[in-house]
């Protein structure tokens, strides 16, 4: 990694929180002095090594989900900077070993952290999350959470837990939030969501029923839209002014393929 590291062409992204250090519209990317504990994140397709490091900043940092509704960055550069948080977040919170409480060193370029005294080795993790479009004949089911901007609707959504399957986490979350029991699921894609470190799987659920019984710990409001309405949700043109997830979002991605 040194030979990267002292490439002249090598870039470096300081993190630190939910932020990132920007110069206006772009990244700063210049080498910090003094030197840091830094995280390789790999080469871009020019070649340039990108490396990370946790530092706070003199200067304001830029939170990253503003920055990825801005349209300021890149497909390429918002996929590094996620990158680059997922694991500076987890350097920040994994400095002691959880198997004997001892100070851990970093290893492997920022892929393993290390402990000298009882020899465990700590790797980054991924938390599984499955979120889902449910169908009902030519019907949809979304919700909505108090804290989201009024109007907007989404799939639900939330965290695997052990032991599961996928289908069986898509019917659980379902059940729990909606009250509906899901048969048929339909992986669709997915997308890394460095908040902290989750991975949002997308699938459609397939159901015969249409009784929604709303966990209202979970969710403000469910309901059913017409395919026709969740389109011009998606567009955001809405008559009632009911919009979706953005584009950016996995979210819109599933309730698009849930319309076919």
């Amino acid at each position: 990694m040194l030979t990267k590291l002292n490439a002249p062409a090598a870039k470096f992204l300081q993190i630190h929180g939910d932020g990132v250090l920007m110069n206006g519209e772009s990244l700063v990317v210049a080498r910090p002095e003094p030197a840091a504990d830094y995280v390789y994140l790999g080469d871009d397709e020019k070649h340039a090594p990108w490396f990370a490091y946790s530092r706070p900043s003199n200067e304001p940092l830029t939170a990253l989900r503003p920055l990825m509704l801005s349209n300021m960055l890149s497909r390429e550069e918002l996929s590094i900077v996620a990158q680059a948080r997922s694991l500076v977040h987890w350097h920040e919170r994994h400095g002691f070993c959880a198997n004997c409480g001892h100070a851990t060193q970093m290893s492997d370029a920022g892929y393993r952290r290390h402990c000298p005294s009882c020899k465990t080795d700590h790797f980054p993790r991924t938390d599984p999350v499955v979120i889902m479009a449910v169908r009902h004949g030519d019907n949809i089911l979304l919700g909505r959470q108090k804290a989201w901007a009024p109007g907007m609707y989404s799939c639900v959504a939330g965290f695997m837990e052990p032991g599961e399957t996928l289908e069986q986490a898509v019917a659980r979350e379902v059940f729990e939030e909606t009250g509906v029991v899901v048969g048929k699921v339909t992986y669709v894609a997915s997308q890394p969501w460095p908040f902290p470190s989750s991975l949002m799987i997308g699938c459609i659920a397939e159901t015969d029923q249409a009784e929604i019984i709303v966990d209202e710990k979970e969710l403000e409001n469910a309901r059913w839209f017409s395919r026709a309405e969740v389109g011009l949700m998606l567009e955001q043109k809405h008559p009632e002014k009911l919009t979706a997830s953005m584009p950016h979002a996995i979210a819109h991605h599933v309730m698009s393929i849930a319309l076919q």
